[in-house]
């Protein structure tokens, strides 16, 4: 492994001892503030929590344009179902598996905490040259871009920003699409459980999941909408009531796991089973290679309460989740193999006769965001479901002119004798929310190799940590005067 990997790598290691869930990174801003402070590197918050580190030029590059190095201090805190990792105090334990860096049982934090440890590797770098530099770590962008859009418009003065937010390397992303959230109650109606009721817990789970812009075209599965479609076929059979629906965990991840408990008469019981067996072995059949680790399992579970959902809210419910949108909605016209719109039924969760749905929207085109917007609207209303728009963003435009990309291309070709690829991706970045609050700044992201973020599968690849750190040197050493 070469030094400066190994440099940037043990940056990375002491951020992931830090615990930095989405609307918690208070620990890893004061460790930030104290690095910064004891290198006499002065910084800059805002009441938003996002916070600026000024790095002052190399000698000879005083007069040099200021760059912006961004990156997120959040990570997404996800883990597989038998893990017993604590997101509020542990650590995140990683291990090489070949080229591959990833962690036991939980999500890496590459995402995006290897933008740190690249900001902190070249501020902290003797021998790296630069401009006069401003590391720009924002809060709370996994649960909706939440902290940049809260950005104060003075925290930065640098016009050339460099994200580090993007996943493959030898991409220059240059574009993003825009995104809403979508909340949805339906209240259900209840009533008490017949005498004798018994009960079922249904688990789907050992689904890929993956990010919901970046994985959304691929071949994966949505939890939720495999658990409803075998509720949908026990209540073909039976009047089964619902009791509780748990699924999915955030807006940007495609759900990996449901659970739900279902009821019915003790006549029927004996008929629930089987028929969930029965839907899973389909379920499983269609699948195929897709989904590999996918299990659905069927078990007796005893009763906590006498109440439930009625027959009747149950069949609502479940209708609800049928009829939603999920997955690809439309390819772009314009650039080959770009996912234009989509969206993602994100989380179901039912409590005290209340069911509430997230699904979140993305597309390039504001139109075409709006119109899955109503659709997902118009189905709420006719299921009696109130629906409530939130974490709106815009898409990012991409320029494919701007000086900052030709520069780029141009250190990229020289260093590997190949032109990176230039894409607008589906995934909604930071950089579309800082274009609109500065005007006429010049950006790209760039970052190195990590598959399957948002989930425990997330891993970077070592290897491409190395190309990235030769690219930034060498872009931050061609502003010299």
């Amino acid at each position: 492994m070469e030094e400066n990997t190994r440099i940037v790598l043990d940056y990375f290691e002491r951020i992931n001892a830090i615990p930095r869930c989405s609307k918690a990174e208070g620990r890893i801003r004061g460790w930030l503030q104290c690095w910064a402070g004891q290198r006499g590197f002065s910084t800059k918050g805002d009441a938003a929590g996002n916070l600026v580190m000024r790095v002052p030029a190399s000698p000879g590059y005083e007069m040099a344009p200021c760059v912006v190095l961004q990156g997120h201090m959040d990570m997404v805190c996800e883990k597989t179902p038998d893990s017993t990792h604590d997101f509020t105090s542990d650590p995140i334990c990683s291990h090489m598996e070949g080229d591959w860096l990833t962690a036991d049982g939980t999500t890496l934090g590459a995402d995006n905490g290897i933008a740190i440890a690249y900001a902190l590797a070249l501020a902290d770098g003797e021998a790296v040259t630069h401009p006069p530099l401003e590391l720009l770590f924002t809060v709370d962008e996994e649960t909706g871009l939440n902290g940049v859009k809260a950005m104060a418009n003075d925290l930065i003065t640098g016009k050339i920003l460099i994200n580090l937010d993007s996943e493959d390397e030898g991409v220059f992303t240059i574009g993003c699409a825009g995104g809403r959230d979508i909340t949805m109650v339906l209240p259900l109606q209840t009533g008490p459980l017949s005498e004798g009721s018994q009960a079922v817990r249904v688990v789907v789970g050992g689904l890929r999941g993956g990010h919901s812009g970046i994985d959304i075209h691929k071949p994966r599965a949505n939890a939720n909408k495999l658990l409803a479609r075998v509720i949908d076929h026990v209540q073909q059979g039976t009047r089964c009531r619902l009791m509780a629906f748990d699924g999915g965990t955030r807006h940007n991840a495609i759900p990996r796991d449901a659970t739900a408990i279902l009821t019915c008469e003790a006549s029927v019981y004996p008929s629930v089973g089987p028929a969930c067996e029965e839907m899973a072995g389909r379920i499983t059949q269609e699948c195929g290679d897709k989904e590999p680790d996918l299990y659905i399992k069927v078990a007796p579970e005893s009763l906590q309460t006498d109440r439930g959902a009625t027959a009747e809210g149950t069949r609502r419910a479940v209708d609800l989740l049928l009829a939603l949108p999920n997955g690809v909605a439309g390819m772009s016209t314009a650039i080959a193999g770009l996912v234009e719109t989509s969206n993602n039924l994100a989380t179901v969760h039912l409590q005290n006769g209340r069911m509430t749905i997230l699904s979140s929207q993305r597309s390039a085109v504001p139109s075409r965001l709006d119109e899955i917007s109503g659709r997902v609207r118009a189905v709420a209303r006719l299921a009696g479901a109130e629906a409530k728009e939130s974490n709106q963003y815009p898409p990012w435009q991409p320029d494919p002119g701007c000086d900052l990309l030709k520069r780029s291309e141009a250190v990229y070709r020289g260093l590997y004798g190949q032109a990176p690829v230039i894409q607008v991706i589906h995934a909604g970045l930071e950089c579309a929310i800082i274009g609109d609050l500065y005007p006429g700044i010049q950006m790209i992201s760039f970052g190195p190799t990590i598959r399957n973020p948002h989930s425990p599968s997330e891993k970077l690849y070592v290897p491409s940590v190395a190309k990235v750190w030769q690219l930034l040197v060498a872009l931050l050493a061609s502003w010299v005067e």
